[in-house]
């Protein structure tokens, strides 16, 4: 089967973001860029599955600016055969990311289609779910084990009261969470070799999707700064700081 991963360009996990002084988004001038941590692990799931036989392709996909094939590359690093780049210099929000899935899902016709579950920098959680619901397939989130079978995958997902098993029919989208796996490292050689896979370039406008921005940021602020802890002497004290100071109880 061919599997299809969406992967996103975004800042490094390791770096501290900053505040734009006019509170208009986040500055990203000589920021460290990276794949999103979810998509990674998308990405080494779906190497996984063509390395046990499961799938003869794995097809990686990233809507954004010319620099988002730094991610690309990275996933074809890893595995993945080919990649496609739709290229907008528009902030893509989550709608019109899925309908760019849904365009190149109709193109390319896979039988999975595996996602990370959300971005680590807007933190939305909504594409993987928009994808499905565009699509009319059966859709499964928050995956941390996945089984393939002949005609459908067996998931198992985190909720409240512990592990949800599902069986899902194929062609599916499902979302992926940390304990799915962890991402292996792109070997210098494997780096080399993704330079010559093909990456193919196109915009929203040759997939018929219009990817005008829908939500309007109206203001980004960091949160608070906390105040230092205090050290109390005694039961006496610390009932009375909570009462009177932190006015919890």
């Amino acid at each position: 089967m061919k599997i299809l991963v969406p992967v996103k360009r975004v800042v490094d996990p390791n770096v501290k973001v900053r505040v734009k002084a006019d509170g208009s988004g986040v500055d990203l001038t000589s920021v460290k860029m990276s794949m999103n941590p979810f998509d990674e692990i998308a990405v080494e799931e779906a190497v996984r599955l063509k390395e046990a036989g499961k799938a003869t392709e794995i097809v990686v996909v990233s809507a954004g600016i010319a620099a988002a094939q730094d991610a690309l590359r990275t996933a074809l690093a890893m595995g993945a055969d080919r990649a496609i780049l739709v290229d907008t210099d528009a902030e893509v929000q989550p709608l019109a990311v899925a309908k760019i899935l849904k365009a190149l899902v109709d193109k390319e016709q896979p039988k999975l289609v595996i996602a990370g579950k959300q971005a680590i920098d807007d933190d939305s959680n909504q594409t993987g779910q928009m994808l499905a619901a565009l699509l009319g397939w059966p859709q499964a989130t928050f995956i941390s084990k996945l089984v393939p079978g002949a005609d459908d995958i067996t998931i198992t997902r985190e909720i409240d009261g512990g592990l949800e098993q599902l069986a899902v029919k194929l062609p599916a989208v499902v979302t992926v969470d940390l304990r799915l796996n962890e991402p292996r490292y792109a070997t210098l050689p494997n780096i080399m070799k993704a330079k010559k896979k093909p990456l193919e370039t196109v915009k929203p406008a040759d997939l018929g999707v219009d990817v005008t921005p829908r939500l309007t940021i109206l203001k980004v602020a960091e949160p608070p700064t906390r105040s230092a802890g205090v050290i109390v002497s005694d039961v006496a004290q610390l009932v009375d700081k909570l009462k009177n100071v932190a006015k919890v109880i």
